[in-house]
């Protein structure tokens, strides 16, 4: 279900039989070239480079896709050190994490490259296509084939349903839900997250999925926000913050 009245089509290419089981999966119209020059905003869905991408309809040149390459320097030494706010918040003792709002899914690829087992959890079919395309080409990447990897699974749905059905408990629970832009220019979004916030919208529910979280997960809750923002389950146990972002630690009590 979109959100915020962003329009999403598949773009019809007859020469690829993908694009209508597509279509039909995320419930979204097909639109031909010809309509794409009629519409003035909008998105559309199309398979460029072997990759699934997102482009706006206003600047269609250049696409979205989820992107996980790994610098070749990291690659003989999987896992990554869990150094950093994140692997701070996180644990070295953690071995399971469960990424409820997954998005664009760099911050699960992250987590990922650390070594811990981890679970994507996406609402938005439209984002979780473009996350499964992403994780299908990174269990093609040789470094991954070669070390005997498996990508992330991904799980499509409402993450607060989602976690209270989970067959096991997770050590850590993820969020990385929206939060409001800070009014500044200097403070303005980039565009993979503009786009991911109207297509998603504002998670109006964070606070339930905060408190799904905490009641599920084995060790704790890590939420991760922009600095200027409030911890969004009160005062944290612990919290590590960078030039822009915090990750606040919610200890299972």
């Amino acid at each position: 279900m979109l959100k915020n009245d962003q329009k999403v089509f598949v773009l019809l290419e007859n020469n690829n039989p993908q694009v209508e089981s597509l279509s039909k999966q995320l419930e979204i119209p097909l639109i031909t070239q010809k309509q794409i020059d009629s519409h003035r905003d909008g998105f559309f869905l199309a398979w460029r480079d072997n990759k699934l991408a997102l482009f706006d309809i206003k600047s269609p040149k250049k696409g979205m896709s989820v992107e996980f390459d790994a610098r070749s320097m990291e690659q003989p030494s999987w896992p990554a050190p869990k150094t950093g706010t994140l692997a701070q918040a996180i644990g070295k003792k953690t071995k399971t994490v469960v990424d409820a709002t997954a998005g664009w899914g760099q911050d699960s690829f992250h987590v990922f490259r650390m070594g811990y087992q981890i679970v994507s959890i996406e609402r938005s079919k439209i984002m979780a296509a473009l996350l499964g395309d992403g994780f299908e080409r990174l269990g093609n990447q040789s470094w991954i084939q070669q070390l005997n990897l498996k990508s992330p699974k991904l799980i499509v749905g409402n993450a607060i349903e989602i976690l209270q059905n989970l067959e096991y408990i997770p050590d850590c629970i993820y969020l990385d839900p929206m939060f409001p832009a800070k009014r500044k220019k200097s403070a303005l979004a980039k565009k993979p997250l503009v786009v991911l916030k109207g297509i998603v919208g504002e998670d109006e529910d964070k606070k339930d999925l905060f408190a799904c979280a905490l009641q599920v997960a084995g060790k704790r809750v890590v939420v991760k926000s922009p600095n200027y923002a409030e911890p969004l389950g009160g005062k944290p146990d612990l919290s590590f913050a960078g030039k822009l972002v915090r990750y606040d630690v919610y200890f299972k009590t």
